[in-house]
């Protein structure tokens, strides 16, 4: 479909900026990916990431320089955040620690991305407002996403979610846990109104092989066909509001991520 669209070769700038977090008592280093200033044209759009110490093996700055170079999608910042030592504790529901504790960093995390790196984005760029705004990450970094965006839908256009850890729970399976006591899945429930966000969420059928309820489809399929449930309740609308893509064969890694991303950047950010 995009064969009839005039191509040009963009180049893909990569820095890397560091940010002296008070949220999180420690420096964060991001990976900035961007068109080169002579090809910028159109109004910018960003893209957060998180797991940004990733890059390399997603091949970002390949994806991103072909999707551009062949118009398919509209000029993009990338702004992939690095993790840190405590990923488990900086990712996650703010507010809600999981059964075991892990999370209990996810309102400063969030508390980061708000009051500190967009604003270190806007004065970098000196773009106070882009086109769209959208937040992605895989599995821990997926819910950690959703999880800001949906809080914060006046910062945030869209969302992206790959392999997201929806089983995220407070409670543990062998202490009377029932499928209420996933966390995003409550947190979408109890939410009064609904948020002006779209949402892209992937999943693989190899992402992992538990199945609590026995019934044949994997936790990760389950638990993410569920959080549509729950955001249908909410008002969403499918494919208006919601885009799922159920990848075959697709693990839990990056290389099958790599091959999803394409195919989310043309979503959130496409002609």
């Amino acid at each position: 479909m995009y064969w009839n669209l005039p191509e040009m070769e963009i180049t893909i700038t990569e820095n890397k900026i560091t940010i002296n977090s008070a949220a999180l008592k420690r420096h964060v280093t991001c990976t900035m990916l961007m068109p080169a200033e002579n090809d910028i044209t159109e109004p910018l759009n960003l893209l957060l990431l998180n797991d940004g110490q990733e890059t390399e093996n997603l091949q970002l700055r390949e994806t991103l320089e072909e999707l551009s170079s062949t118009n398919r999608i509209k000029p993009l910042i990338i702004v992939a955040i690095h993790a840190g030592e405590d990923r488990l504790h900086e990712y996650g529901v703010a507010g809600k620690p999981d059964f075991k504790k892990r999370g209990s960093k996810a309102a400063c995390y969030a508390g980061f991305i708000k009051s500190e790196l967009l604003p270190a984005i806007a004065e970098y760029t000196g773009i106070e407002k882009f086109e769209t705004t959208a937040f992605a990450g895989f599995s821990l970094g997926g819910l950690s996403a959703l999880d800001i965006a949906w809080h914060n839908p006046q910062l945030f256009d869209k969302v992206g979610v790959f392999s997201g850890s929806f089983w995220w729970r407070s409670k543990d399976l062998a202490k009377g846990y029932t499928d209420r006591d996933r966390i995003m899945h409550g947190v979408i429930r109890n939410t009064a109104n609904k948020p002006n966000l779209k949402i892209w969420l992937q999943t693989g059928t190899k992402d992992e092989t538990a199945d609590r309820n026995k019934n044949g489809i994997i936790d990760s399929i389950d638990d993410t066909v569920d959080l549509i449930g729950e955001l249908e309740l909410k008002g969403f609308k499918r494919p208006d509001d919601i885009q799922y893509l159920e990848m075959f064969g697709g693990a839990h890694d990056m290389a099958t991520w790599a091959k999803a991303m394409p195919k989310f950047l043309v979503w959130a950010f496409g002609r």
